[in-house]
């Protein structure tokens, strides 16, 4: 509603997925704190298809606005840029298109800034996986329409459960303690303090081809001082559908671009390209007791200083 201001931004990038998007705008307008209590803000990357035509069906549903951006490539960090130029709240979430949130999604991402701050949260999502495995299962055995009640039955089941979830239980959900915690800060289901991502810089351009863009955001706001936690009430259903642009080589190309525009020690492991593993970065930083990414550059400053004085 206009003159209030909203508890929290949704913004939700999108290309060419207008029945994704749909189910994804159906499941917000179920949120329990109440749909006067947020915004959210589509941004279209030059779709082809109606995606216009689906937001305006939610108008008078949820307080949704929408902007589109020529279809120039793949710019999903310039489409979220947008959102979060556009969000009036002290809270963004960023959510997928295809991602169907839990009703009680939002206020979970709320609580936890209330108490954390600053904070980075990452929510949970079920059937999330790499590949679009299992859809045909998936999409035979869960009801879509009842996101509530589905994501009760799969937690338990113990079934389509978040990708992450081996590494979240071998770390006891203690995503804080670790020195590379933003590895798991994807921008599926996730949310941070709108001011500390502008004050970082937002989403990198740069990146033009799919994957890394949301973690290297998550790697400046954590060197900006923001709590990474986990919150499984924060939880969403990733519904089945082929990842468009997924490309192991793309994805490469953008781990090596971390690694060379931070040059740590840290982010020099992204460079290993195919055998970099995000589950076992943060063992290996502790096995080679390397410095943090914060030590490193004070260290190197002070031998830099060190040098211009004695030459």
């Amino acid at each position: 509603m206009a003159g209030i201001t909203p508890t929290c931004s949704v913004v939700i990038p999108t290309y060419n997925r207008m029945a994704l998007l749909r189910r994804t705008l159906d499941a917000l307008t179920r949120q329990d704190i109440g749909t006067d209590a947020f915004e959210v803000l589509v941004v279209d990357d030059g779709s082809s298809d109606d995606t216009a035509a689906v937001v305006a069906q939610f108008h008078d549903r949820l307080n949704v606005r929408y902007f589109f951006q020529p279809d120039e490539g793949f710019r999903v960090a310039a489409a979220r840029n947008v959102g979060i130029a556009h969000a009036r709240s002290d809270i963004v979430v960023f959510l997928d298109s295809g991602v169907l949130a839990h009703s009680g999604c939002l206020r979970a991402h709320l609580r936890r800034h209330a108490v954390e701050q600053p904070a980075a949260v990452i929510g949970y999502v079920y059937c999330f996986n790499f590949r679009n495995e299992d859809a045909g299962d998936m999409t035979e055995t869960l009801d879509f329409d009842d996101v509530d009640g589905t994501i009760a039955r799969l937690r338990r089941e113990g079934r389509w459960l978040d990708v992450r979830e081996g590494f979240y239980t071998r770390i006891e959900d203690r995503l804080r303690d670790l020195p590379a915690p933003w590895l798991m800060y994807w921008t599926c289901n996730v949310s941070a303090r709108t001011g500390q991502v502008r004050a970082v810089g937002g989403f990198d351009e740069k990146f033009r081809t799919w994957g890394s863009e949301d973690i290297d955001l998550a790697y400046r706001l954590h060197q900006d001082g923001a709590v990474f936690l986990i919150d499984r009430d924060a939880g969403a259903i990733h519904y089945p559908h082929p990842k468009l642009g997924l490309d192991k080589a793309m994805a490469t190309r953008n781990w090596r671009y971390i690694a060379d525009k931070y040059d740590t020690p840290i982010t020099r492991l992204l460079a290993d390209g195919p055998a970099t593993d995000f589950f076992a970065i943060n063992d290996i930083i502790r096995e080679r007791g390397l410095p943090s990414c914060a030590e490193y550059r004070a260290a190197r400053a002070g031998a830099s200083t060190t040098s211009g004085t004695t030459a």
